[in-house]
């Protein structure tokens, strides 16, 4: 399999010493950015000297947000990229499906029945697991249904999902508008992805989540290499391709629900992270495409966050300005292909 040639420019990082060089350069660098803006956002500003206790107490204090990037990265890469290969479309994304908008009615939901005072009394672990068997659970009922019927296909199953999504947007809309100023104020703080939304409580259900999930999906990528190819050739391969584009999906919705669980909704992370990845690596082998995306979506959250806090002191605004970048690399890559 690692010779195999998925389309005319696609090719394996094995066949040529060239490539194999050229990928091992791209993840040194991404290593080497990965550690030093990890490092960074410790160390920078830390008032005591590098490697006393004071030091490292105070780098304590830091380390929640940087597994919380580390986590939303290997989610938010490995979900996507294993999403496009079963959908076998390089532009659309897990966030399609509605996660995000059902994310966003729970919030508003939850403030709006309960109000400011209740939504804070239930916060915590069960609040946190609520919402992702919530997000799994519609997930699965969508692909369960869709997928299984007689003329289900992933197609259908798509244009549901953003009509579902739309549905679920209006109704978060309609809610909003019957809040008071003072429980709007806090739902638009639950409603942007950011990391310190993340509560330190949640990481150690999210953290054994996301590594089972994406374990999974990393110990199929010789099957994710063949699903790449389609339908009728995965099929003539001997691979099972409605069973295993239902476990894809199934994997994706925890990684997709854990990530927008913890952070928030962050639309765009994904597409432009699986887009560089790609760009990166050069090769469409997913054992290969996996460790630079989740690299790539490491280095972008975290160096996005230390240029931002430390330079601008902007902190706050960093998921607008991703969401701007991947939107518009979104834009030109339709624009290019000039088709979805």
């Amino acid at each position: 399999m690692a010779e195999l040639v998925l389309a005319s420019d696609r090719h394996a990082v094995a066949a040529s010493p060239r490539t194999r060089r050229r990928y091992i350069i791209v993840l040194a660098i991404l290593i080497i950015l990965a550690v030093g803006f990890a490092f960074g956002l410790l160390a920078w500003d830390n008032p005591m000297p590098v490697g006393s206790d004071g030091f490292w107490r105070i780098a304590n204090l830091r380390t929640t947000n940087v597994v919380v990037m580390l986590v939303v990265a290997f989610a938010q890469a490995i979900a996507t990229v294993s999403f496009q290969t079963a959908t076998n479309n390089r532009i659309i994304t897990p966030s399609i499906m509605g996660f995000e908008s059902l994310y966003v009615a729970v919030q508003t939901s939850a403030v709006y029945l309960l109000g400011v005072a209740g939504v804070v009394a239930i916060q915590g672990v069960p609040q946190f697991l609520l919402q992702i068997a919530l997000m799994v659970g519609f997930a699965l009922v969508l692909y369960g249904w869709l997928l299984s019927g007689r003329y289900g296909n992933l197609q259908i199953m798509l244009l549901v999902g953003i009509v579902i999504g739309g549905g679920l947007g209006s109704v978060s809309a309609f809610m909003q508008r019957l809040l008071t100023p003072s429980e709007f104020d806090v739902l638009a703080a639950r409603l942007f992805g950011n990391v310190s939304n993340a509560d330190a409580s949640y990481l150690p259900v999210a953290i054994p989540l996301v590594l089972v999930a994406g374990g999974v999906l990393w110990a199929r990528a010789r099957t994710l290499d063949v699903l790449a190819l389609g339908r009728d050739a995965s099929v003539n391969l001997g691979v099972a391709h409605r069973r295993e584009t239902m476990l894809v999906l199934t994997m994706v919705s925890i990684l997709m629900a854990v990530s927008t669980a913890l952070v928030g909704p962050m639309t765009f992370l994904g597409f432009l992270v699986a887009t560089l990845a790609y760009q990166f690596a050069d090769t469409h082998e997913h054992r290969l495409i996996f460790p630079v995306a989740v690299l790539t979506g490491f280095v972008v959250l975290s160096g996005a966050y230390f240029v931002m806090r430390n330079i601008f002191s902007a902190q706050g605004v960093v998921s607008i300005i991703i969401e701007m970048v991947g939107g518009t690399v979104f834009l030109f890559v339709i624009l290019r292909k000039g088709r979805l």
